[in-house]
């Protein structure tokens, strides 16, 4: 609740968070800020991290696809920001993650046991459909193509799956089934290893 005070969120309603990281990520702003209208309509509340440079148009698309947001108090329910230095108070109020499927932001979410819609990005080899893979076949996240994330898309899939918070916890302890929250324990291991063999050969 002292997360939801602090970026004046409602704690009782349900939270979208979608990032794309410090660049952001068009395709997936452009998805999901189409589909303002029917998130505020089925009483979500959304906090939406641009990328550096891309606030402006997406606080554009919102306003055209929801034109009460001029109401305050619903327009306060939709957050347009380009980065949020406290990542923490995002992700602590979070009931589902839309984002790009870097190794990063997988990680995270899985150690969080927070249930994602991972949006690969189309280029390179592939890499970010691997990294989302493991929690996906598990169960803790849904692995959708960017080709395929429109508004269309968010609008009929995501506030189907924001009002089931049974659905959504389930998918929450999967992710975490997955995640690892011991790396630095693990890290730590390996040097203490690492160390005693070199001493050993010395």
């Amino acid at each position: 609740m002292e997360a939801a005070a602090e970026l004046g969120l409602d704690p009782d309603l349900p939270t979208l968070l979608v990032t794309g990281g410090s660049l952001g990520a068009v395709s997936v702003n452009a998805a999901v800020a189409g589909a303002a209208q029917q998130l505020l309509d089925a009483g979500i509340q959304v906090l939406h991290l641009t990328g550096a440079g891309k606030a402006d148009a997406v606080r554009e698309q919102v306003h055209r696809a929801a034109v009460d947001t001029r109401d305050p108090v619903r327009a306060g329910r939709y957050q347009v920001r380009e980065y949020l230095g406290r990542m923490e108070l995002a992700l602590a109020v979070a009931d589902l993650v839309v984002a790009r499927s870097g190794a990063g932001t997988v990680s995270e979410l899985a150690a969080l046991g927070l249930p994602g819609v991972y949006v690969p990005l189309p280029i390179g080899n592939g890499e970010q459909r691997l990294n989302a893979r493991p929690v996906v076949d598990a169960g803790g996240g849904i692995l959708v193509p960017d080709a395929e994330m429109d508004a269309h898309w968010v609008a009929t899939r995501l506030p189907e799956l924001l009002a089931d918070p049974a659905r959504r916890e389930q998918m929450g302890r999967a992710a975490a089934e997955v995640g690892g929250t011991d790396g630095a324990a693990r890290v730590a291991d390996l040097v203490e290893r690492a160390a005693a063999e070199g001493s050993g050969t010395a």
